[in-house]
């Protein structure tokens, strides 16, 4: 039985890993950790989980005795506590972003931080990664954002069809953390719809240098909050540079995702919708629409709280520990 500890379990990430940890049948919960609910029971926090017989515990990275650990950590935090863990021999899976970079001056620059211990890491998007990931000791968890763009530009980037990528992406509330701010305060998101860091948002060079990895292309983002809960939809305008159908983007997807379990190719101008990935580990893929000065359109959907973070820091988890990589995470969304 694998032994695992959650440090920082009180937030939404942490409450979505202890739902799917919860029935892993190859998974103990040791500890999850909070310094603000130390002593209280995780139902309190995490009322979804009532039968889970776990109470918060303020412990010390140092402390932690644990065969693998999820860092659900805010950026900044995770370098200070994640060397101490490796040190220790423990494979780990962080979810902030500081390990998510190769190159620490670009993470430096758009997370405004001197990074204090940087260390070798793989990139947890099992999709691009997978066999890196089931040897490594340390994965950082992508960020939701990313992950819907780079699904949904893979293929193209792969071969080589486009050179400019421009990705518009709604997003729910919880992408904002547990904690409420003026920007997540109800009268100020409901019935709205508001695009922010325009051209400045952190997850912006992570799309880029990834997808540099297949091939060079110029990578433009925009997020949007809208009124959900959970989700992320991301829809991808590019200009292939030869003429195609949509009928062959969608056979190019289908080829490409055809052994991935957790990628979902639609038909031609079929719509991906957040509602039925909804608390899955499920990526839908589709549009694939063209029109007549040749722009392509792809949209993708991802629950920003499961593929986004937690299913696949979970996925990683499986990966890295020998398990079948679908273990816990089968389920479909909650359409409608």
């Amino acid at each position: 039985m694998l032994q695992v500890s959650i440090i920082g379990a009180s937030g939404y990430t942490g409450g979505e890993l202890l739902r799917l940890l919860q029935h892993h049948p190859q998974v103990e919960v040791m500890a999850a950790t909070s310094r603000q609910h130390a002593g209280l029971e995780i139902r309190k926090v995490h009322p979804n989980l009532q039968d889970l017989e776990l109470s918060f515990q303020n412990i010390a990275p140092e402390e932690i005795d644990a065969d693998l650990v999820f860092t659900a950590t805010p950026h900044g935090a995770s370098m200070d506590i994640v060397p101490l863990l490796v040190e220790q021999g423990m494979k780990v899976v962080d979810l902030s972003g500081d390990y998510r970079f190769n190159d620490i001056a670009t993470y430096e620059k758009w997370y405004d931080l001197k990074h204090k211990h940087p260390l070798d890491a793989v990139y947890g998007l099992p999709e691009m990664y997978r066999d890196a990931i089931k040897s490594a000791q340390l994965v950082a968890n992508p960020g939701c954002f990313p992950t819907g763009a780079i699904l949904a530009a893979l293929p193209l980037v792969n071969e080589e069809l486009v050179d400019t990528l421009i990705f518009d992406s709604k997003t729910g509330i919880s992408g904002a953390g547990i904690k409420p701010t003026p920007a997540t305060h109800y009268p100020n998101c409901g019935d709205n719809v508001v695009a922010y860091n325009v051209t400045t948002h952190r997850h912006m060079p992570e799309i880029q240098e990834k997808l540099n990895e297949y091939s060079q292309v110029k990578v433009g983002f925009t997020p949007h909050l809208v009124p959900v809960i959970r989700g992320i939809l991301t829809t991808l305008h590019t200009y292939p540079h030869e003429v195609v159908t949509p009928e062959e983007i969608q056979m190019l997807y289908q080829k490409f995702y055809q052994d991935e379990p957790f990628v979902r190719v639609l038909d031609s101008g079929e719509i991906p919708s957040l509602s039925s990935v909804r608390g899955s580990n499920y990526c839908h893929i589709g549009s694939f629409q063209t029109d007549d000065n040749g722009r392509l359109v792809v949209v993708s959907a991802i629950d920003n709280m499961v593929k986004g973070a937690a299913g696949v820091a979970v996925q990683n988890m499986n990966l890295m520990c020998g398990f079948p990589e679908t273990m816990s995470l089968e389920f479909m969304g909650l359409h409608p």
